[in-house]
């Protein structure tokens, strides 16, 4: 099976998460690991967004007649957000998930 680039290049394998961190008696060590990676996706979802940007200004002032790799670059701007909303949701079900768990 193929592998997707570019919008899912920000994130991780679960299986390079996992082992980046590991579990102590006091707490999770692998906690930092997992914000780098969130905080790096994020910003390469923001950074897709704002080449999107710059293309759709090429575009409109005449710098550029490429309207195909301008609706390519929307698009995959559109599908990135999409996705880091969507994981977004997942994390705030599991962590409502958890909240409602009694001890």
């Amino acid at each position: 099976m193929s592998q997707l680039h570019g919008v899912t290049s920000g994130f991780a394998p679960i299986a390079d998460v996992a082992q980046s961190g590991s579990v102590t008696g006091t707490g999770i060590s692998g906690a930092s690991g997992f914000l780098d990676s969130l905080k790096s996706a994020i910003g390469k979802v923001n950074d897709v967004e704002m080449e999107a940007g710059r293309a759709v200004d090429a575009l409109m002032t005449g710098e550029t007649q490429d309207i195909h790799r301008t609706m390519v670059a929307l698009q995959q701007a559109d599908v990135s957000f999409q996705l880091m909303m969507q994981i977004r949701n997942k994390l705030v079900a599991a962590y409502e998930e958890i909240q409602r768990m009694q001890v």
